[in-house]
């Protein structure tokens, strides 16, 4: 064999000992680093479980007390009130029929108008558009997740003779404060709206929906 044959057969080995090397340290690393090449997938694996949570908007809610009631939605100055707050202000008084589970049931009731409550929270009705308030609806929900819902022009003076009430006391006798108001619907001929321990008003316009539907 001449040098030269024997130069170039050593280089062979060599190189096949390199190839061998780098092969053997790129499945080290492969199996090392897993997935965590994507920086997104370290992110996501290094969160803590509780993000997702506290991100919620109910998760960041304050919870609402026994016997306040939160004015929110898509208003400028969301705020909350209580019985208390309520008998401070100018009050109304209301005298209806309507017909409940318990049969038919006549009441007094003694209260602050509902479209004075709302005002206070500046709903943010387009007014670009023609009578844009007539767009506004309300979602009053009670005890028990009971909810029911109002057009904006059924409580607003402006439009409607019926004065919607939160009222804070039946027949001379006042709630108790751990209860909240109750809504008042003189214009219903049935107790359904009559919506008992309010705890939330939700005022909103129903172009989201409209516009959204197909």
């Amino acid at each position: 064999m001449t040098q030269d044959e024997d130069r170039r057969r050593y280089a062979g080995r060599a190189a096949r000992r390199v190839a061998h090397v780098c092969a053997a340290a790129t499945a080290l690393l492969i199996t090392s680093c897993g997935t965590a090449d994507d920086p997104k997938d370290t992110a996501a694996s290094s969160a803590p479980a509780s993000a997702s949570a506290s991100a919620s908007p109910k998760a960041s809610a304050a919870p609402i007390k026994p016997g306040e009631v939160r004015i929110a939605g898509e208003v400028d100055k969301p705020y909350t009130i209580t019985l208390a707050d309520l008998r401070k202000l100018p009050q109304a008084e209301a005298s209806v029929e309507f017909i409940s589970a318990k049969g038919d049931q006549k009441h007094t009731y003694q209260g602050v108008l509902l479209h004075e409550v709302l005002k206070a929270a500046q709903p943010r009705f387009d007014q670009g558009k023609k009578n844009g308030q007539l767009r506004g609806v309300v979602a009053a929900t009670g005890g028990g997740d009971y909810r029911a819902v109002f057009a904006w022009a059924e409580l607003d003076p402006g439009f409607a003779k019926s004065q919607i009430l939160l009222a804070v006391s039946e027949d001379g006798t006042a709630f108790e404060d751990s209860a909240g108001p109750r809504l008042v619907v003189p214009q219903d001929t049935r107790g359904g709206r009559y919506v008992s321990e309010l705890n939330q008003l939700w005022v909103g316009t129903v172009d989201p929906v409209v516009d959204g539907a197909h």
